[in-house]
Formats: structure tokens, C-alpha cells, sequence
């Protein structure tokens, strides 16, 4: 591989992990020739991922992993247990070839089940099939831990490596240990339990060991209640220990259900424009997902998503040679297939499987989205412009975007503002302020009115779209300026606030066929991108006119008594405010030292200082204050 392949391989990379999820997973690597060479976990798939390309990598291991990944895949799951069991689960089924070396160089520990005639359970590294039966391997210890832990307490097998058997038994070779006094073995060593009932745990740690959990449980709970109709209620109360056990370890350890033992799930997400569907597929295994994959199809003849789904399924369950009986879809199938059924659930733990599949679909739509948009920034503007062209119904693309909002307290310092994006970006040299002129109190349809006949009269520079910060009431108020007085064609619509004053629908006004205008409401959904970029634009012509107001408001409020003497302007009046910082120090040095101010500013403004405060000072005295 030469460098200028290695740099685009690492472009590539990159770009794929820029589109990752913040959600947990696990994660695939592959090398040159599609296999995968390492499979890991994440609770942020994102910043795991990432780590690998986008920090100095010490290991001498890892980056020889690094330098053979040619594309990356994921699976995206609800909780941060659910992925290191997906990676268990991947790591046994595709055994890759890195997962070993970057674990110190030592191999993930199994569970061996010895083949002596008082087998033992341990976990190890050595694997010798001679010795025993293994399981595994698991690579998260506490997955393994727990399963033991839980073994050993429900079934008690020996630890000892004496070399037990029915015939040294019966000559008494052997006595007890601590372990038999602690209540951590049954001693069969001494035949305190038999042969018979220590090979009958045995096999139900098999069961554990081989994920059967349900079928184990099951068996525990009908031996328990036919104890109980026995009446031999202390080994009923036993199992019951044990069915409670078994009961709270499946509850933490499983994926998807226990009653999931070998399926198919497909699911079918389009894009906006229904130019390409996703499609994700699922297989689960006895409660556990080991395989997940999305695949992107693109239309050719406008067909259906039953008649796509349909074809994904043929091809995809030949590829990765399914064998599965039942096929869960997301909507019911009028097909028939020799091998397999196809269901559609409403509910439970089959329909969660569902909702998991599409919303890795949906995952997957937006990482491609955000991947082509990065590579391309402008094609992701247009395409949102097309989008709102769309939705609206507009004859041309709304390049350029006015939006108007006024602001007030009271009606005083009035003021509206306006802000211009140019290709779904802000235009901030055509962002325009407004000062109401004409409308008394607080009138926001006249002020509005106002605003728009200003900046529309002359005909200049006229967009593609206006949208007004408000709901019906001020779109037809910008219709009347805009059509009815101006004469012009330039769509309108509306964002509305519900009462917690967050976006909450677009309106937009329709000519109805009969020459009038009516209000349409446009559905977005509030985590589509279009609306998003509305609210933003919504709240910056905000964040404008309430700056300008407060802006203005501020000037005002540093205005002081200098401001109404004729005759001092700003440049004297910030020579008094620096020399005596208050209007009182000043009308007492004109009172007290007017040779001062003289001095200051010179013998005219000074004159017109002390007359203009000796004449206040007369009219305060006949006021009688």
C-alpha cells in the first residue's frame, strides 16, 4: 500500500467515524478483504472509535490494527450491558483475529467442566480438550464471574483436586474440608451427597453454561411445585431458592428475551425523498443478537417498501445462509416462502426487536447523511432548501430567506428587525434594524405592517420567501402590505409558538384555487433537520430585534440632564462628565467656580451652562422645591 492510498484510507476512516453514534454498541473492524479482525464494545460509540484515528496510538499492537482496517461497521443497542453481551456474543460467532493479540497477548478465559468422574467447574486460559468440555470464551470477565458465581452458589461443585471417585468413596479415603463446613460444597467427597444428585448439577450448570437459562428455569419451577404438592416443602423452598436465582440472572444477562430462540428481523427506512431505502438485518439466537446489518438499496422503479423488503430478505438470508423458521417484518407480507414465516408483532419482546432494527436503520441514514454532508457542505443546503421548496409548494428554490420580529416594552422604544439567509446560511451584511415611526403603544400587526412596507416599497433585492416570527394573524398582515399595496408575489409563512414559547408548527398561506388565501399547516417532525434550522432562524431574528430593543433602551437610560441644554453637545458633554463625573458637581462648580468651567470649555458654552442652570434653579425655588 503506498502512502497516498494509506492517507485515503485514513480519510475515508475518519469520515466514517465522524458519523457515529453517541449511543452504545459494538463496533466491527474489517480488513482489505471484507473480514471482520476485531470486534469491540463501546458505551459511546463515537469517542471509542474515534480514539483509534484521532489520538497517538502508544501500542505497538494497536497500530498494526489500525494500519489494517479498510471499513468500519456497528451495532447500535438501548443499554451499556446489552453491548458487552452483543460482544460476546460477535466475538465467539467470527473468533477475530486481533481480539486475542490486543489483550496483552493472553486468550479471552473460558469455563471448563471437567471430564472426571466428579467433574469440576473453573474458569481458564489453557484449552485442552482433552481435559474437559469449555465454554466460551468470554471477553468481559464479569459476564464470566457472574455466571460462576451463580453456578457455585446454586449447585455447589467441588473445588478440591482430589481424585474422587465412587469406588475411593466407599473405602472412606477422603474426610471433609472448610469448604463442606462453610456451605460451599455438599461433600461428595465423604458421599454426604450422592453420585446421582451431584451428576444432576452438573448437568444443569451445562444448561447455564450453554445459555439454556429459560429451559433450566423452566425445569425448576415445575420440580419446585410438584415438591410442593408433595409436601415436602424444605426441598420445594430450595428450588425455590434456586428458580429465584436463575430467574435474576437471565433478567440481567439476557439481550433481547428468552423467548427468542432463532429469528430474522428485517426493517425498512426511507429518506426524505424516498430515493433509497435502509434496510437493517437482525439474527437472534437463544435471546442473544449475533448478527446486525444495514444495507442501503437505492429505487429504480419507484417500488414499493414491501416489494423491496421483500427482495432484501431473499438476498440477505442467502448471503449469510439463514436458516431461521420465522422472519419478523415491520408490516405484514402478502408472500408465501417454502422455509419460513414471515410475522408482524404488536407487542412485547418481539416487537422491541423491531423498534431495535429500525432504529438501527435510522442510525444509519443519518451517519450516511452526515457523512455526504461533510464531504460536501453545499449539497446538504440544497437539499434542505429543496426540502422546504417542497413542503411548501414553491415554484423556485427559497435561496434567499427574510424572517421579521418586533420588539417592544409597552410600546416604548419600538423596534423591529430583520435577518437574511442566503442558502439556508446567514447573511449578516443584509441583516437590516428598523425603528417604528409611526404606530403608538404596543401594536405589533401596525408595526409589523410598517416594517414590511419599508422594506419592500422600493422592490429591491425581493426573496424568495418571507417568514414572519408569529402565528396567522401577522402573515396576513405582511400579505396585505405585500400583495394588496406593494403589488408583489412573495410567499409567505409563519413560524407558531405553543405556550411555553418553543416552535411548534410551520404555517404557510396557499392560494386556494378561487384567488384567496388560506392557512396550511406544515407537519415537520421536531427532530428533522428542516426544523431545526427553522428554530434556529426563528430564534436569531429573536435574538436580533431583542438586542436592537435593548440596545436602545440603554441609550436611554444614559441620557442625562447635559442632553436637554441646547448648545452642549455630545464632545462637551463628555468633557464635563470626565472632569466632575455628576450633573450636581457640575451645577455647583457654574454656582461656585465658574472660572473653572470657563476654562474648561471656553466663555460661550460656559455661559449657556450657568444661565440654562440658574434658570432651573428659579424655576425650582417658585415651585416651592
Amino acid at each position: 500500500m503506498t502512502k497516498e492510498e494509506n492517507i485515503q484510507r485514513l480519510e475515508r476512516l475518519k469520515q466514517i467515524v465522524l458519523s457515529l453514534p453517541e449511543k452504545p454498541g459494538s463496533y466491527q473492524y474489517y480488513d482489505r478483504d471484507g473480514v471482520i479482525i476485531y470486534v469491540g464494545k463501546a458505551k459511546n460509540l463515537k469517542a471509542r472509535v474515534s480514539s483509534y484515528f484521532h489520538k497517538e496510538v502508544d501500542r505497538f499492537k494497536t497500530k498494526v490494527l489500525v494500519s489494517k482496517i479498510w471499513n468500519i461497521s456497528y451495532t447500535v443497542v438501548s443499554t451499556e450491558e446489552d453491548a458487552l453481551l452483543l460482544e460476546n456474543a460477535l466475538i465467539k460467532k467470527y473468533n477475530p483475529r486481533y481480539n486475542v493479540l490486543l489483550k496483552d497477548g493472553k486468550t479471552y478465559p473460558s469455563i471448563c467442566v471437567t471430564n472426571e468422574e466428579y467433574p469440576r467447574i473453573f474458569k481458564t486460559r489453557q484449552i485442552n480438550r482433552k481435559h474437559g468440555t469449555y465454554y466460551g470464551p468470554y471477553s468481559h470477565l464479569g459476564s464470566m464471574y457472574t455466571i460462576l458465581e451463580l453456578i457455585h452458589k446454586l449447585y455447589k461443585p467441588r473445588t478440591c483436586r482430589l481424585p474422587l471417585s465412587r469406588k475411593s468413596i466407599k473405602e472412606g479415603k477422603f474426610q471433609t474440608c472448610l469448604e463442606y463446613h462453610i456451605k460451599n460444597c455438599m461433600a461428595p467427597c465423604v458421599d454426604r451427597q450422592s453420585w446421582d444428585a451431584y451428576q444432576q448439577n452438573i448437568m444443569m450448570a451445562r444448561e447455564i453454561l450453554k445459555g439454556n437459562t429459560r429451559k433450566l428455569s423452566q425445569m425448576v419451577y415445575d420440580e419446585m411445585m410438584r415438591k410442593a404438592e408433595e409436601m415436602k416443602f424444605e426441598e420445594a423452598e430450595e428450588l425455590k431458592r434456586q428458580y429465584m436465582m436463575i430467574e435474576q440472572f437471565c433478567a440481567k444477562s439476557e439481550v433481547v428475551s428468552h423467548t427468542i430462540t432463532d429469528v430474522d428481523v428485517f426493517c425498512i427506512d426511507d429518506d426524505d425523498n424516498r430515493q433509497n431505502a435502509f434496510i437493517n438485518y437482525m439474527h437472534v439466537t437463544n435471546g442473544t443478537i449475533n448478527q446486525s446489518f444495514t444495507y442501503e438499496y437505492k429505487r429504480k422503479l419507484e417500488e414499493t417498501d414491501e416489494d423491496l423488503l421483500l427482495s432484501a430478505i431473499i438476498e440477505i438470508r442467502e448471503r449469510f445462509h439463514s436458516k431461521a423458521k420465522e422472519i419478523i417484518v415491520p408490516f405484514p407480507i402478502d408472500w408465501q416462502m417454502d422455509d419460513a414465516t414471515f410475522f408482524t408483532p404488536q407487542r412485547g419482546d418481539k416487537h422491541h426487536l423491531l423498534e431495535l432494527s429500525l432504529m438501527n436503520c435510522k442510525q444509519y441514514r443519518i451517519d450516511r447523511l452526515k457523512q455526504a454532508d461533510k464531504l460536501n457542505p453545499e449539497q446538504k443546503y440544497t437539499r434542505l432548501m429543496k426540502e422546504l421548496q417542497d413542503k411548501l409548494g414553491l415554484q423556485k428554490l427559497p435561496y434567499r430567506i427574510e424572517l421579521f420580529d418586533n420588539s417592544n416594552i409597552s410600546g416604548s422604544d419600538a423596534v423591529a428587525g430583520m435577518v437574511v439567509y442566503k442558502g439556508m446560511k446567514k447573511s449578516k451584511q443584509d441583516y437590516r434594524k428598523y425603528n417604528i415611526k409611526t404606530v403608538e403603544g404596543p401594536d405589533d400587526y401596525a408595526s409589523m405592517q410598517e416594517v414590511t412596507f419599508r422594506r419592500y416599497r422600493d422592490g429591491e433585492d425581493l426573496p424568495d420567501l418571507i417568514i414572519c416570527d408569529g402565528g396567522i394573524g401577522q402573515m396576513h398582515c405582511v400579505r396585505e402590505v405585500v400583495e394588496d399595496q406593494l403589488h408583489l408575489n412573495i410567499p409567505i409563512a409563519g413560524l407558531a409558538k405553543n405556550d411555553k414559547h418553543r416552535t411548534q408548527e410551520l404555517l404557510f398561506l396557499k392560494d386556494n384555487g378561487a384567488g384567496e388565501k388560506e392557512t396550511i399547516t406544515i407537519q415537520l417532525k421536531p427532530e428533522s433537520e428542516l426544523f431545526k434550522i427553522l428554530t434556529q432562524m426563528q430564534d436569531e431574528v429573536h435574538r436580533y430585534a431583542i438586542s436592537f430593543h435593548r440596545d436602545k433602551r440603554s441609550k436611554h437610560a444614559l441620557q442625562s440632564e447635559l442632553d436637554n441644554i441646547p448648545g452642549i453637545g455630545p464632545k462637551t458633554k463628555e468633557i464635563l462628565l470626565q472632569k466632575y463625573k455628576t450633573v450636581k458637581n457640575i451645577r455647583a462648580a457654574c454656582s461656585g467656580a465658574p472660572s473653572d468651567v470657563t476654562a474648561l470649555i471656553g466663555p460661550v458654552k460656559a455661559k449657556v451652562l450657568t444661565d440654562y442652570f440658574l434658570e432651573n434653579n428659579r424655576e425650582n425655588v417658585s415651585r416651592g422645591t
